[in-house]
């Protein structure tokens, strides 16, 4: 098999076909042999019943069925297990990433074998300047604490090369944050450009809350950063709050009035937050840890549809 594609799909009755027909419409006569290889992350549309219609009438198409939501990482991970070719690629089923750019991508690995992976990002983003502000803030401040590097406007629409998925599918960690694991395995990656186009149908599933949920993801799974910057703050607090009290005093006995009485309930009050703040990050860590330790697997299929056991029936 040359190539896998791996598409995560959560209610997407509105377009899933339409990927399907786009796929082979930009394959037909390009790529020797590849496979689709759909996740369908528990939704609650008609999207199962589509993906059961087009494997039945496909020679190359894996259906994986969740048996509940488990969020779009966990069906890159069930996919990429599935996934048998030379290449695999992550690829959304909106058609805002198109197939035509994972034949450029299968070109680069084809002419290039030091490319390991190709990955595309946006050069120019279509969203709005408040969550772009947020997104650039977000890669700076991974960039500046983390360990590893992490490639402004970069998605998860890359084509990797079968020692590469087998690395990451080798990270069997329970909170996934997949544009961490690409960087983490390492691997020579080629970025390339390309233009995000409108979805085909529907509305998109990351609303600002999920993207900032993920963003903390993200800084958890990658850095302890944070647990470093909640011991220097407290020692910095502690020294600071030591000080204002002794001035704070001083200057109340002298004016003999209740401003520096309300000045330390503040403070005090100002740094019970900052500590419970931190406290909250601890147990960001320790939530993860736990979770970890429970060995729960990443996923639970439902059912998984395979090309191959239909030819064994036959």
């Amino acid at each position: 098999m040359k190539i896998s594609l791996v598409v995560p799909c959560y209610n997407e009755e509105d377009v899933i076909y339409d990927f399907y027909k786009e796929v082979r419409k930009a394959f037909e006569n390009k790529v020797e042999s590849y496979e689709l290889v759909f996740v369908n992350d528990g939704s609650k549309d008609k999207t199962i019943d589509i993906l059961k219609a087009i494997h039945k009438v496909s020679d190359n198409v894996k259906v994986v069925n969740f048996s509940r939501n488990f969020g779009k990482e966990a069906a890159m991970y069930a996919g990429l297990q599935q996934a048998t070719g030379e290449y695999t690629c992550v690829i959304d089923a909106d058609l805002q990433q198109r197939p035509e750019v994972v034949l450029r991508m299968m070109d680069i690995l084809d002419n290039d074998a030091e490319v390991d992976c190709v990955a595309a990002y946006q050069e120019e983003r279509k969203e709005g300047k408040v969550l772009t502000f947020f997104k650039d803030s977000f890669y700076k401040l991974m960039n500046s604490i983390s360990e590893v590097e992490f490639r402004k406007g970069a998605s998860d629409f890359r084509l990797m090369r079968r020692p590469m998925v087998n690395a990451v599918i080798n990270m069997t960690e329970y909170h996934r944050f997949s544009k961490g694991l690409f960087s983490f395995v390492g691997f020579n990656t080629q970025y390339i450009p390309y233009e995000v186009q409108e979805r085909a149908a529907g509305e998109s599933k990351w609303s600002f809350a999920k993207l900032f949920i993920y963003a903390v993801e993200g800084i958890v799974g990658y850095t302890t950063a944070p647990l470093k910057v909640a011991s220097f703050a407290g020692i910095g607090l502690m020294s600071a709050a030591f000080l204002y009290m002794i001035i704070a005093l001083i200057v109340g006995a002298v004016t003999a009035n209740i401003t520096a009485a309300i000045a330390i309930i503040t403070l005090i009050l100002f740094m019970s937050g900052v500590q419970l703040l931190f406290i909250g990050i601890i147990g960001e860590y320790l939530a993860r840890t736990y979770m970890q330790g429970k060995n729960r697997p990443v996923y639970i299929a439902k059912e998984i549809l395979t090309y191959e056991e239909e030819k064994e029936e036959e």
